[in-house]
């Protein structure tokens, strides 16, 4: 009797797990050097998936529920064990047990500026940070790739092990995506769920894992970029340019003396236009006299920046502004701008 009760002892009839730390994602069951019996009870709660893996390779997987382990339910661990006609006897084999919940809040960041090309800016220099919310959908692909042998593999490890991984992810997304650097630093909140459709598919095939929710919390621009991010603001608050500046010179007439200052620097503004616009309606109605007078001063068809500031008496800031506003066309050629005479008369017509 003593001797059949040391056999068994020496066999685990009952494999259950159950999980009260909220932070472990997989466990390897301790066997303590037991084999299973034929008939042994699986248990399975929810939230739970079991992988058998005998020989080094992957064998049967259990879903939730109370299973007899027996030759019918295990068919593949019966192959890779070589039981061709069944069997009665114990076996060993590792039992892992997969926490398969919504893990939610998981930090993600940037330690180093990530590089992005972006066509109005070049390559510019970014720092992100956010959450995302992930759960295990392929086990035995998470297992090989992420998990590994691990007795007790928790998310403090998986944060070390997955951090770099995810944030080479989202590079690759966010350059796969082409968005410009503008809309990155100012509608960061709708990115995470833009790019969600290509980061997830790259970590499901990868480490068997299915993204949720990725949230952008923050994106950190270089200065160029924050002060392209201002004057855009700031064009889209005034809107209309022309309708700004009559209405400022409007103010200023009726204010008058010393309390008009703001309002007086957006009439000398407003008059610059003017006499800019009265200048090329000039040059326009002399053209025929000025080609026949070719030491005649006149106005290139095309012109960069520097020069259309120069007539309209503004600075080159405000000429770019208009530029990036959309309010006055202009075409970008490499590095340079170049406005045809033309769109500057439409700008000036308003």
């Amino acid at each position: 009797m003593s001797i059949l009760n040391f056999i068994k002892g020496e066999l685990l009839e009952i494999i259950e797990w159950t999980d009260d730390s909220r932070d472990t994602l997989s466990y390897r069951y301790p066997d303590d050097d037991k084999e299973i019996k034929n008939g042994a009870q699986l248990i399975v709660r929810e939230s739970q998936q079991v992988q058998f893996v005998a020989a080094g390779k992957y064998a049967d997987a259990f879903g939730p529920g109370k299973h007899t382990l027996s030759t019918e339910n295990i068919p593949i661990l019966s192959t890779i064990l070589g039981w061709k006609y069944g069997f009665n006897s114990p076996f060993k084999c590792d039992v892992y047990y997969v926490n398969t919940r919504l893990f939610t809040g998981n930090k993600w960041g940037t330690s180093n500026p990530v590089m992005m090309r972006d066509k109005d800016f070049g390559i510019v220099r970014l720092r992100a940070f956010g959450t995302y919310d992930f759960r295990i959908v392929d086990v035995p692909k998470f297992l090989k790739e992420v998990a590994g042998t691990d007795q007790n593999f928790r998310l403090d490890e998986f944060a070390d092990t997955m951090r770099s991984r995810i944030v080479s992810i989202f590079t690759d997304a966010l350059a796969t995506a082409n968005v410009p650097a503008l809309d990155v630093a100012s509608r960061y909140g709708e990115m995470g769920e833009a790019l969600l459709p290509i980061i997830n598919p790259a970590v499901t095939s990868k480490y068997g894992l299915e993204i949720t929710s990725f949230v952008l919390e923050n994106v950190s621009v270089p200065p160029e970029v924050e002060q392209a991010i201002d004057k855009r603001s700031s064009m889209g608050a005034i809107g209309n340019l022309n309708d700004y500046v009559k209405y400022q010179m409007g103010q200023s007439m009726t204010m008058g003396g010393d309390g008009g200052g703001a309002g007086a620097a957006a009439a000398q503004m407003g008059l610059g236009f003017g006499m800019a616009q009265e200048m090329l309606k000039g040059m326009q109605q002399q053209a025929p006299a000025a080609a026949s007078a070719p030491t005649a001063a006149t106005t290139p068809d095309v012109l960069t920046p520097e020069q259309a500031a120069q007539l309209l008496g503004v600075s080159v800031e405000d000429v770019m502004a208009s530029i990036n506003a959309g309010d006055l066309k202009a075409r970008k050629i490499g590095n340079a701008w170049r406005i045809a005479k033309v769109s500057l008369d439409e700008f000036l017509r308003g």
